[in-house]
Order: C-alpha cells, then structure tokens, then sequence
C-alpha cells in the first residue's frame, strides 16, 4: 500500500515536508502544481488550536486542489493533542500528522516535538490517544532518537504501529545533530525491513536530486521520500525527481522567466492569506532558493530582501525580466 489509502493511486510518492513559515497553502499549491503527491501544513501548535489562536487556525485552511493533504499538529499534553485533533478534523483533512520530530528549542523546551523522544511511553500514549479519538488516518513525523546514544527508532516505530498509526515518515537524524551534519538512512532502512512493519515508512532527510532520490528508494526501501529545505523556493524538485526515476531524465533548469512566473504566484497567493506585510517578510527566506543559479544574481536578490511593499518587488521583478534572456543552449546571461 502506498500511503495507507492516502495517495492509492501513486505507488512511491513524494511528499512535501511540513516547515515553519514555509509550507504554507500558498507554497503548498505551487509544489502541487510542480509534481507534490501529498503536502503537509505547517507544524500547529495544539495549544494554539484550543485556544482559537487566529495564526492556528489559518494554518489549517488549505484549497481543494492541495488533497492529498495533512494538518500536522504539536503538543506536550495528550489532553490537548486529542482536543486539537479534533479541530483540525472539522477542517476535512486526509490525513492528520503528528509531530515528533521538530528540533526548535522553543519546542523543545515546552515539551513538544522532539522532545518526545526523550519520553517515548508518553509518545505512544498521545499517539494512541489521538488515534482512538478520530476517524481520520494518523501518521507521524519523527527522527531517529533523542541523541547519538538513544537511536530507539526501530521501537518507536513499532509501538507507534501497534496504537494504530496508518505511516510513519522519519529524518535520519537524532534531534541533538539538528539540521547539521549528514542525514543517515541505515536506521530507517532498518524499520522498513522489520518484519513486523506492515505500515508504509517514508524517508526524509538530505534528498535533492533524481539520483539521489532514487539511491534512498532503492537501497533503503522507502515506500516514500519527504523533501523539505531543498523544496524551499525551488518546487520543481519535485517534476525534477519524478522525471529522473521514471526515465533517468535530467530535465532543464527552469528558465529565469517561468521561475519569476512562478514566484509573482507564490507571491500573490501567501498574500492573499497573510496580507502583503507578512507575505513578503516570510518570502524573503525563499528568494535564494527561487533565483539559484542564475549568475550575478546577487545584487538583485538583495534589493528583494530590503524591497518593503509589492510594488517594489514587481518593479524588481519587470526588471528581472528585462535584464535576463535565454540564449541558444540554454545559458542564462545578462543582457
């Protein structure tokens, strides 16, 4: 199975992973439009939800053509998870997804995310708890262990089974190495070779390329990958990746043009939802991303980050599109 009937029609889908101020609905439906098969909210604080904390409950909303879709929720106590649970189901997700794997300190320190790893009877018993509380599928996102010496993910994976989740999707890092370092995959190799998983297990953690991609599918056995910072400002990774593992085909680097198309979309979709203010202040992580590789970028990319209204990114954005033209075989060049 696929995606426990998530996602019955793909056979090895990739999923955009869910990130703070990045996965947006806006950033979400430029993915899906990109090749997507399942996305993920932002992380939502459970606490938040029962609170009616207006940035919780926008973070839920999410437009048709997004499905698959998953509401991932957050929280210390099992009370409010279930509670939470429960609002995010009025939202008519497909699936909803638990985080414990997020290595914040803010987080942390609350009990939350990754923290969970340091008590994992209490991750079983919230899990369980959700799990009995709603008709919604239940999956959860998590890392290998709390540190190098409580790698414990084979039996967390099991228990978390055993309660009743329909997937598990793991980062092959404990939460103390944060995002530093190199994603390790023998772990999460190890829970999809367990004979007693019988539950899809989708890997995450340094893929950003078809071949790679295709060497963490092939060594390790996934039934899925997660793409997360290397989807940041540069959703054709996903086209990118599809392409490459069915016909080994490494498709061309998306033009300067259909990248700033793209962009003015995401642009005007996340204000749409937050308002020009927060839009262009969440989007300025991404501009990196959106305009990687295009040479002497550097000079624009600064007057992105400092422009302070729409009007000033359009203009930049016109310009853009003057300055740069694609010339035979392909090479990006001022003009």
């Amino acid at each position: 199975m696929s995606g426990s009937g998530l996602i019955p029609s793909v056979t090895f889908p990739l999923f955009l992973a869910p990130m703070e101020d990045i996965t947006d609905s806006s950033f979400r439906s430029v993915c899906k439009e990109h090749g997507a098969d399942v996305v993920i909210t932002e992380f939502i604080s459970a606490e938040g939800l029962i609170r009616d904390s207006w940035k919780s409950r926008i973070k839920m909303q999410f437009e048709p053509e997004e499905r698959p879709v998953g509401i991932q929720i957050f929280g210390s106590n099992e009370d409010s998870m279930v509670r939470a649970a429960a609002m995010a189901e009025t939202a008519a997700p497909d699936f909803i997804d638990l985080n414990f794997g997020c290595p914040v300190k803010k987080i942390v320190m609350k009990g939350g995310g990754a923290a969970l790893l340091q008590d994992i009877p209490k991750m079983v018993r919230m899990t369980e708890a959700v799990v009995r509380s709603t008709r919604l599928p239940v999956t959860v996102k998590t890392r290998l262990g709390w540190d190098e010496q409580h790698k414990e993910i084979v039996e967390i994976a099991e228990r978390l089974q055993d309660v009743g989740i329909s997937a598990i999707a793991i980062h092959g890092r404990t939460r103390s190495q944060l995002y530093g370092g190199t994603a390790d995959w023998t772990l999460i190799g190890k829970v999809r070779e367990n004979p007693r998983m019988k539950i899809p297990v989708w890997g995450n953690g340094d893929v950003d390329s078809g071949p790679k991609a295709e060497e963490m599918k092939n060594r390790y056995g996934v039934d899925g990958i997660m793409i997360g910072r290397a989807a940041m400002g540069h959703p054709w990774i996903f086209r990118d990746i599809k392409a490459w593992l069915a016909r080994h085909e490494i498709l061309p680097e998306p033009s300067v043009a259909e990248r700033v198309t793209v962009f003015r979309t995401h642009l005007r979709r996340a204000i749409a939802i937050k308002g020009e203010r927060s839009a262009l202040l969440e989007l300025r992580k991404l501009y990196a991303g959106y305009f990687r590789g295009v040479p002497d970028f550097k000079k624009y990319r600064m007057q992105l980050i400092t422009a302070t209204d729409l009007s000033g990114i359009e203009a930049l954005l016109n310009k853009v599109e003057e300055v740069y033209r694609i010339v035979p075989g392909g090479d990006m060049t001022e003009t």
